[in-house]
Parts: structure tokens; C-alpha cells; sequence
């Protein structure tokens, strides 16, 4: 029988509209052709949420492990017995804890290969960290269960991909931060990224500078000329097709983004700002850089609309599709490693079956 991708999701905060864009997904019963969910989190909390959003032909299949997920159902892994006070809307100290406590079960099995990958709902960073989550969010957390913390913040949009060299870190410490080996490092795995997890042969990827202009020559900071560009050169010597530095205004307004197959933001709101701004709603957040495949839509709890059936389902849709891509692709070209004679389709001309021409948004 076909492998089925088993895809964990995460419920996140349960005060926003993260179970709300998981449940309306997967309403659309024609997903489970493709993988098999497992909701991490809590029958009652599902079952509340889905009186919210009127599903009343939607039905889930309650599982101790992940082991016993059915394959044509919404599986749902309780984390927790006990009745949680659920405050729509609001940012509390329950929210916080019960959305760690879904990560930490998905996280256990995504590290005991029960999963074959993870959908992360979100979270509020404040209500985390109020519940003993010492992270500044998903990304760092998910890095240091399976790395040194080597990973690349990888904003996608079909064929929009726009990567972080920092992450979540206040502007006033960005400067400081960024340095040749960490701008070297994130060149590195974009460009592995690109190959293995989005199957292209020859990436090219842009590199856009620190300082307004570029540095202006060095009269704007010397950031470009004492640290990304040698960074630059560096790859350029190991045969990766790196261009650059672009001054980020100009590099977006001029449409200079579409020649790339990615583009590599010194920091979080010069990358995600433009790229918000071209792709909102539709956007999905993938952890690059890491053993596993953690996608997550790119917007957050939205307790301003959260309760009121008004969340768009469409990232989180994206951010399941892209989940199963990329878990396919590795798939393959781990297959084609092991036997190269083998005849298995490249990645990027495959026709992956999660790319599903006629389940539409709403």
C-alpha cells in the first residue's frame, strides 16, 4: 500500500483561531487522500471548537497514540484530561500551557519518527512564555530539539521563498548579530534547502544588504563590505550561485524578487514585511535548516476574530500542502542517493499529489 504522509499538528493557542483554521481544512475530506492528521490536543477542546464553526458532518476519531491513527480519519491524541477554561480571544496563563503541552506530545513523536512531519498552529509568545516556554517562538524551540541551532526562518509563497539571518531578535541587536560566519552559514542552507526540500538543480538566491542602499558604498555602514560580501564570495567559491548585496527597497519595488529562487533578509521585518505584503494570507512559514519538516501558517492567534467563524483557512491549507511536498521530496531524493541508476522522478518535476488543483479557497 502506498505510504500516506502522517502529518502531527499542533493545536496552538486554544483562546485563538488555530483549531478553527485546522478544523475548517480539513472539512474537505478529499485531504484525507493525501495524509493522515493527527490533532494533538484535546477531544473536548476539538469538540468545543468545532461547535464554533457550525461542522456538524465533521467528526474525528479519538486515539491514544499515534500508532492507531486511521488512515481516512481526523485523528485526535489527548494530551490532557482535565476540563480547560477556554477565554476566547483573550491572551491567558491556561492558553500558554495547553499549547505547550500539545507542542511537547508532537515533538516526542516527531523525534521517535512516528510523524512524518509537523503543522505547527499558532501560538502567543507572551502566553508561552508565561507557561515556562523559554523560547522567543516555534522556531527556536523546534531548533534546539534537534540541532545547535542551526536553521533558516523560511517564509514561502509558491514560488516566493524569503529567509531570515536572524530571527526574532530586537532591531536595537540585529547589527550585532549578524557576522560572516552566521551570514555564511544560512547561504549554506538555503542553497541545501533548495535542492533537497524544493528540488532545484541550480538555485539562485539574492542576498539583500543590512544598512538603507546597501551601506552606499560603505558612507550608510560598513556591514555590506566587511561582512556580507565576503560572505558572498565565500559561497560564490564553493559553486553556490549567490548574487548580491541588493538594497531590500529597490530589490522589491523594481519586481527584481522574481529572478530568484530565493531571497536571504538580514532581518525579520525586512524579509516579512515585503513578503507579507505580497503574500498575506497565503504565506507559510517552514523551518529550513533541520532532520524533520515543521510548516506553519504565517499570520497568529488573531483573538481580535477569534470565536466568530471569520478565520480564513487558506495558510494553514498551504501550510499542510507544503508539509507534504517537502516530506515527499526528501523522500525521493534520498531514494535517488541510495540508488542514483534507479529511475525516480527529479522533485520539481514531480506532480505532487498534495497540490490539489480543485480544492480551492473558499
Amino acid at each position: 500500500m502506498k505510504h500516506k504522509i502522517k502529518i502531527g499538528i499542533s493545536v496552538g493557542d486554544i483562546n485563538g483561531v488555530g483549531l478553527e483554521v485546522i478544523l475548517k481544512t480539513f472539512a474537505d475530506e478529499r485531504l484525507l487522500n493525501y495524509c493522515t492528521p493527527i490533532i494533538y490536543g484535546s477531544a473536548k477542546v476539538v469538540a468545543y471548537h468545532k461547535n464554533i464553526v457550525n461542522l456538524n458532518k465533521f467528526s474525528f476519531h479519538n486515539i491514544q497514540a499515534a500508532e492507531y491513527a486511521k488512515r481516512d480519519r481526523v485523528n485526535v491524541i489527548t494530551c490532557w484530561e482535565e476540563t480547560v477554561n477556554i477565554a476566547l480571544g483573550k491572551m491567558t496563563k491556561e492558553s500558554g500551557e495547553y499549547a505547550y503541552k500539545s507542542l511537547q506530545a508532537v515533538m516526542h513523536d516527531l523525534k521517535e519518527n512516528k510523524i512524518d512531519a509537523l503543522v505547527t498552529a499558532p501560538i502567543n509568545k507572551k502566553a508561552m512564555q508565561g507557561a515556562g516556554f523559554d523560547f522567543p517562538g516555534h522556531t527556536e524551540y523546534i531548533a534546539s530539539q534537534f540541532t545547535d541551532g542551526r536553521n533558516l526562518m523560511l517564509m514561502v509563497n509558491d514560488d516566493l521563498r524569503v529567509g531570515l539571518v536572524t530571527n526574532h531578535v530586537p532591531l536595537r541587536d540585529v547589527a550585532g548579530a549578524i557576522t560572516r560566519e552566521v551570514v555564511s552559514k544560512k547561504i549554506q542552507i538555503f542553497n541545501e534547502t533548495l535542492k533537497i526540500d524544493f528540488g532545484k538543480e541550480r538555485p539562485t538566491i539574492a542576498v539583500l544588504g543590512l544598512n538603507p542602499h546597501a551601506g552606499d558604498d560603505g558612507v550608510l555602514g560598513q556591514e555590506e563590505e566587511k561582512i556580507i560580501r565576503p560572505a558572498i564570495i565565500e559561497a560564490k567559491k564553493k559553486g553556490i550561485m549567490v548574487f548580491g548585496c541588493y538594497p531590500a527597497d529597490g530589490f522589491f519595488g523594481s519586481g527584481n524578487y522574481t529572478k530568484f529562487d530565493g531571497i536571504l533578509a538580514m532581518y525579520h521585518d525586512q524579509g516579512l514585511v515585503p513578503f507579507k505584503a505580497l503574500s498575506f494570507g497565503d504565506g507559510v512559514n517552514y523551518t529550513a535548516g533541520l532532520p524533520v519538516v515543521r510548516t506553519s501558517p504565517d499570520h497568529g492567534t488573531a483573538y481580535d476574530i477569534a470565536g466568530q467563524n471569520a478565520a480564513n483557512p487558506a495558510s494553514f491549507r498551504k501550510a499542510l500542502f507544503l508539509a507534504m511536498d517537502i516530506a515527499k521530496n526528501r523522500r525521493n531524493f534520498t531514494e535517488m542517493r541510495a540508488n542514483p541508476l534507479k529511475k525516480t522522478e527529479r522533485p520539481d518535476e514531480a506532480k505532487n499529489e498534495s497540490k490539489i488543483e480543485n480544492i480551492v479557497d473558499d
